[in-house]
């Protein structure tokens, strides 16, 4: 990953990933909270517009985000409480998407990393068309890092 808060792009035939990381001056728990949240995050993350669903292992979400029209269908297909959690949408091996939060605990704060990969057979044909994430991404990291600081006034 790119330096803090700076999102880096890596391609290959059939896999394109974006991925952020930031530190955080809040708790995992707190940095948990925001983003287990659905009903909230539309509140304090500019770059979903509405999320439906509740976030939790095995759930489906249905989410707007502010760069596409489409409404993602995704399923919570990993969750570890203050630790780990992934997304998933779309058919393997043809077309596949998994974004991956994840948060450590540093010093009195949080590094929050996040990343998508799309893979597949697909990717050669459609990898053109996918918009550019890198300002998402790191919007995403900065509205995170802002309202869990905000919110708690530093490290809790």
């Amino acid at each position: 990953m790119s330096a803090d808060g700076a999102a880096d792009v890596t391609k290959s035939t059939f896999k394109h990933t974006c991925s952020v990381a930031i530190d955080i001056d809040a708790s995992p728990d707190r940095v948990w909270s925001l983003l287990t949240d659905a009903a909230r995050m539309p509140e304090w993350n500019t770059t979903v517009t509405h999320i439906e669903g509740t976030i939790a292992k095995g759930e489906k979400l249905r989410i707007r985000v502010a760069i596409s029209a489409r409404t993602f269908k995704v399923k919570v297909s990993g969750f570890e409480p203050a630790r780990r959690m992934v997304w998933s949408d779309g058919q393997a091996p043809m077309f596949a998407g998994v974004r991956t939060f994840g948060l450590e605990p540093n010093g009195e704060g949080t590094r929050f990393s996040m990343s998508e990969s799309f893979s597949g057979l697909m990717v050669p044909m459609i990898g053109r068309s996918l918009p550019d994430f890198k300002p998402v991404f790191e919007q995403y990291a900065v509205d995170l890092k802002k309202a869990a600081e905000t919110a708690t006034g530093g490290a809790t």
